[in-house]
């Protein structure tokens, strides 16, 4: 089979996705390259050697050469792109959040259905072997059946990676509790085979608020992630907008009845998240979430604490970003494009994790008001579902 021919649009932080995508021969090739900063597009062009380069992304939609467009650029930027690329017949692979409001991510779910054109989106995650692991337990049964799942995100290098630039602009993400969160939430819903139906939701800006900032138009540092300043209260350079929250706490109830929770906060010492899941029959917790990590798996009982479990798994060992994800949902997006069928991922589950972030930030926004999470429409889920097909 000849090498799929892709462009990419957004040229930042998530460009060792489009290097998973460049293997001449292998399957696909970049051939094409999209960024708004002339300066960028430059660097980056010499990693690829792609024939195409453009600051206006509409111009890679008018080449008849181009099979598929990953698009990586700022969140706010996802639903207008991701229409287009659809509306041009060109196969999408959108970088998580889908979208920053829920309506986003639905015109993106019709712009798809409309066209016919085949929709990935990013969630890559769901190829990493902590998480893989974790759902591949609770589907042999080891602790029952899931009724509560629990998750904390130490997010150790938030000040730096989500306050000195556009993330830390709500206009730009709605917040952190739909941009960060848009993965852990995705997880909870595919380890416990069920979607959110209603949140609540408690957070505030609490260290990040009144640290310094640099002045509209001011470049970040040039080693903004090479150098990271400690304490947290020590940061300089942020974003010249900062009001989104540092800290957060949601609370879920799902369709299927499960309950779960999720806690962010940007000013831990360490970069670590932290799953619970308690079944009917016993509970699992992961210790680190890479490479050579564990899971345990407490199922027998009652008893105080121990912490030698019943049952230890060890996360498969893996190389490259993300723990191997971003090479395994590439071959995936890739695989899918050329040849159809069922994926991993899924565009319905990331409309989910939107909506329930998108209508926790409104609650957390309401002083912790409930809020119902918009159903998606039936008939719309159903093509997605049905692997894009009518």
């Amino acid at each position: 089979m000849k090498d799929l021919r892709i462009g990419v649009i957004g040229l930042g932080l998530r460009t060792s996705l489009a290097l998973h995508a460049h293997r001449p021969g292998g399957g696909s090739v970049v051939v094409a390259l999209c960024d708004s900063d002339p300066a960028v597009l430059k660097s980056q062009s010499a990693r690829f050697e792609a024939g195409f380069l453009t600051e206006d992304y509409r111009e890679l939609l008018d080449r008849p050469d181009l099979d598929a467009v990953i698009v990586n650029t700022p969140d706010d930027t996802h639903e207008r792109i991701a229409i287009d690329c659809l509306e041009a017949g060109k196969a999408v692979y959108l970088e998580k959040p889908m979208a920053i409001t829920v309506e986003g991510c639905d015109a993106v779910l019709r712009a798809a259905r409309r066209t016919g054109t085949r929709l990935y989106v990013g969630h890559n995650m769901r190829h990493m072997g902590v998480v893989r692991l974790m759902r591949e337990i609770i589907r042999k049964g080891v602790i029952g059946e899931p009724k509560t799942v629990w998750v904390r995100h130490f997010v150790g290098y938030g000040g730096d990676y989500y306050f000195k630039d556009w993330h830390a602009d709500r206009t730009r993400t709605t917040g952190l509790l739909l941009q960060k969160a848009a993965h852990d939430l995705d997880v909870i819903h595919w380890l416990a085979g069920g979607y959110t139906t209603r949140v609540n939701a408690l957070g505030d800006l609490m260290v990040y608020g009144d640290l310094p900032r640099r002045a509209p138009g001011t470049p970040r540092p040039d080693d903004w992630l090479r150098t990271y300043e400690w304490p947290p209260t020590a940061r300089r350079d942020l974003h010249h907008v900062v009001d989104v929250e540092d800290v957060s706490v949601m609370n879920m109830r799902l369709d299927n009845g499960v309950i779960a929770a999720y806690q962010q906060c940007h000013f831990s010492p360490d970069y670590v998240r932290n799953y619970t899941v308690i079944g009917t029959e016993g509970r699992l917790e992961n210790f680190g979430d890479g490479p050579g990590d564990m899971v345990k798996v407490w199922n027998t009982g009652p008893t105080g604490y121990r912490d030698d479990c019943d049952i230890a798994y060890k996360v498969p060992l893996a190389e490259g970003s993300h723990g191997g994800a971003d090479a395994e949902i590439i071959g995936e997006f890739r695989r899918f494009v050329q040849e159809g069928g069922a994926t991993d991922t899924s565009p319905v589950a990331a409309r989910m994790s939107v909506a329930a972030g998108y209508m926790a930030t409104m609650s957390l926004r309401d002083g912790g008001m409930p809020y119902d999470v918009p159903p998606l429409d039936p008939d719309l889920a159903a093509y997605f579902i049905n692997g894009q097909s009518a």
